[in-house]
């Protein structure tokens, strides 16, 4: 993960909206307080946020969103084996002990059928763990973002993993988990940036346009997260990008949003809480072109009202999947 210093984006207004299941708990971490982005995130700040290791030695991060199941990268488990991985929640710190933290075994490791590790499309897994956790202030679900769901250019996000603070550069000793503030790139620039076509419906995008901030190796499977009305809604997993905080190539992520259908197919008891993310006022995004992009949709509505409720080849351009090798 990188940092730099934050410019200032204008932000837009939000609307409350929510489904059920696990909405009574999900996305409300008691602990955290954080305004600022680029350096370690204090403990309990980002409840939901799992450490994956394989042979004891962290791979991907992962994000719960029930007291079973975490949600990660496809990328992570090219085999979908559960040999050897080991589940961290409430850790701080790959380094030392950390008093906080529960460990599971896996049972099961559930990539989605139609992830395509050329293109890093449905780039998701499921894991199922060997036994429940019991949420406390530092173990807690994260919310997903439901179907419906809007995020505008520029809507403030976060990103937390214990990823590379730079290209090759590791985190140092003792490793602790760091966050990282990034505004959202709309879908129709970040095509322009990776090429046209590059970027689908599945996917969303985040990072400064000047670069500097950014998810990197390491960070794999980990969540991009939003603020909405007190309550914290994942609308990203952390997929791949062209290199790390690169000036004019946003992160690339999993559009949560569109796999509530496949999660809740498998996720039968205690489903996770979907919160409605609805962006009001005009999508600056719906303006970018380049050559090849088609125009937007005509009837695409620019405001909306809330509703209850690794290294991949892609063309001819190589992206590096955040996945620690």
């Amino acid at each position: 993960m990188q940092s730099c210093c934050f410019k200032n984006f204008s932000l837009v207004f939000f609307c409350f909206s929510e489904s059920h299941s696990q909405l009574n708990v999900c996305g409300r971490p008691k602990l955290n307080t954080r305004i600022v982005g680029g350096q370690p995130a204090p403990e309990g700040s980002w409840p939901w946020q799992a450490s994956l290791h394989v042979s004891e030695r962290h791979i991907c991060g992962g994000s719960l969103i029930n007291r079973e199941w975490v949600m990660t990268a496809a990328h992570c488990f090219p085999t979908e084996s559960e040999a050897d991985l080991i589940v961290y929640l409430g850790r701080q710190f790959q380094e030392g002990t950390n008093a906080n933290e529960v460990s599971r075994t896996v049972t099961q490791v559930i990539n989605h059928p139609n992830y395509n590790p050329v293109t890093g499309e449905n780039d998701i897994s499921l894991l199922r763990l060997s036994a429940i956790v019991i949420f406390t202030n530092f173990i807690q679900p994260v919310c997903l973002a439901a179907p419906d769901s809007t995020f505008f250019d520029g809507i403030d996000s976060w990103v937390t993993g214990w990823g590379n603070i730079g290209s090759g550069v590791p985190l140092p000793s003792p490793q602790e988990l760091m966050e990282v503030e990034v505004p959202i790139a709309g879908n129709r620039q970040c095509n322009c940036d990776y090429g046209v076509g590059t970027i689908t419906e599945n996917m969303i995008c985040a990072g400064l346009r000047e670069g500097g901030r950014d998810s990197c190796q390491g960070d794999s499977g980990g969540p991009l997260v939003s603020k909405q009305n007190g309550v914290w809604v994942q609308e990203g997993v952390v997929s791949f990008g062209n290199g790390c905080a690169e000036p004019n190539f946003p992160g690339v992520y999993t559009r949560v949003s569109q796999y509530k259908t496949w999660i809740n197919s498998l996720v039968t008891t205690e489903q996770p809480g979907y919160v409605t993310f609805t962006s009001t006022g005009t999508d600056s995004d719906l303006s970018v072109t380049c050559p090849g992009l088609p125009p937007p949709p005509t009837t695409l509505p620019t405001t909306t009202t809330a509703k209850r409720e690794c290294h991949v080849m892609s063309g001819n351009t190589d992206f590096d999947l955040k996945f620690l090798l």
